[in-house]
């Protein structure tokens, strides 16, 4: 069983929620953890994990001059629409997306696209909540999705090796690449979100992504009684998104994410991290 954790906005507490339900899984159902926001990868944070570079991921590529060939045209530079493209002329490596059009328009052939490392995959294989993949983008690099796509492409290898039974990832926030990538073959997902008007249309479009994928989802309404908006509620049940917790606004997760820890480890007594232990009851029947 792959079961995605997802949010239309960041705040939410997703990655809140996730840490508490791998703490309260990890062990008895034999999780492979997966932080898939490779942009600011923090779940290891909450968990105290380790980790340590396997790989990188090559999955960009940049523009580079032979200055033995170029004639200082400059002519790279006016058809280069992400002006990456210094005058001279000299690559702005940071804002290169590999398209080409610079080689394309070399009338000397002085430009070639050379491959480089997008991301590097973090894993901790040992200890407490292993195995637990999480990823790292470089700075000013494309193709988060691809990282991402690497990163479950690990974990199922795990799950055939039988180093667990079941995967939870902990998606990016948002619509994007990577968030596309870590519901790329999951069997379910659980959209997180909160009760106020931006979050339902960040939730909205969401859930519009997973019944693309044909998911099926679920959803959990975080910091409960923060506000009397009641739009949530109503688009769970005009939609059929079935509601499998709602976890009350609490201090207690304040303060918990303030010392790093899940806080069903630190206030396992609160109002918030009773709810999260039910919502873990759910999703344990769910996994095998």
């Amino acid at each position: 069983m792959e079961i995605v954790i997802a949010s239309g906005k960041g705040g939410t507490g997703k990655t809140t929620l996730t840490s508490s339900l791998i703490y309260l899984l990890w062990d008895e159902k034999k999780l492979i953890s997966v932080d898939a926001d490779a942009e600011a990868p923090n779940l290891h944070l909450l968990l105290g994990i380790n980790l340590t570079s396997v790989e990188e991921v090559f999955s960009s590529k940049i523009a580079e001059i032979d200055y033995r060939k170029c004639k200082r045209c400059n002519i790279c530079v006016e058809n280069c629409v992400f002006r990456a493209m210094a005058e001279g002329p000299v690559v702005k490596e940071h804002l290169c997306e590999g398209c080409g059009a610079c080689k394309a328009s070399c009338p000397f052939d002085a430009i070639t696209l050379k491959e480089v490392p997008s991301g590097e995959i973090l894993i901790s294989e040992e200890g407490k909540y292993s195995p637990f993949i999480s990823a790292r983008t470089y700075p000013g690099r494309p193709n988060t999705g691809k990282i991402v796509f690497e990163e479950k492409r690990i974990a199922r290898e795990l799950l055939r090796k039988g180093m667990g039974d079941n995967i939870l990832v902990d998606s990016a926030a948002g619509i994007g690449c990577q968030v596309i990538a870590s519901l790329s073959g999951s069997d379910r997902a659980i959209l997180v979100t909160e009760p106020t008007k931006a979050s339902l249309e960040d939730l909205k479009r969401i859930h519009s992504v997973v019944e693309h994928f044909g998911i099926p989802s679920y959803l959990v309404i975080n910091k409960s009684g923060m506000t009397s908006f009641d739009g949530i509620e109503k688009f769970s049940k005009e939609n059929g998104l079935e509601k499998i917790g709602e976890i009350p606004y609490s201090t207690e997760v304040l303060k918990a994410i303030s010392i790093g820890v899940p806080v069903v480890k630190s206030f396992p007594e609160s109002e918030a991290s009773r709810e999260i232990s039910r919502i873990a009851e759910i999703i344990s029947d769910w996994l095998d």
